[in-house]
């Protein structure tokens, strides 16, 4: 999650889970079912801007990469609005990924791929330059 659930008095996100050892109620649909969920978050990020330090972000993707490892369950990635902070991210992750097969990384052609899945992800040049 890379918003915060209020940012500038604005609601970006409205809080989907439960409180720790609490049970959350959505509509008529109850279930007895216990799930397990990590939920890491990154906050340091404002809407439609870049980080501050470069250095806590790549740290973050680390921390969600080595979280992940092993996990066969899909990973969410969400902002407020889905495509600014979600795209920079997914870029910088499969940037990574690229790098440790030894392949190269063309940023925009990565970008062009991202955006057959999701219009208009990574908002803004400062973004794209991050």
């Amino acid at each position: 999650m890379l918003t915060a659930t209020v940012e500038r008095g604005r609601i970006k996100c409205h809080q989907y889970w439960p409180k720790l050892f609490e049970t959350q109620r959505y509509g008529r649909l109850q279930s007895n079912e216990e799930r397990s969920v990590t939920h890491m978050q990154y906050s340091a990020w404002p809407d439609h801007g870049v980080p501050d330090d470069s250095k806590e972000l790549i740290d973050f993707v680390v921390e969600v990469r080595q979280t992940r490892t092993g996990m066969v369950e899909p990973v969410i990635v969400h902002c407020s609005a889905g495509i600014g902070r979600t795209g920079v991210l997914i870029l910088l992750e499969t940037s990574m990924c690229l790098i440790e097969a030894s392949e190269p990384i063309y940023p925009l052609e990565i970008v062009r791929n991202m955006r057959d899945q999701r219009a208009m992800l990574i908002q803004t040049a400062g973004q794209y330059k991050f």
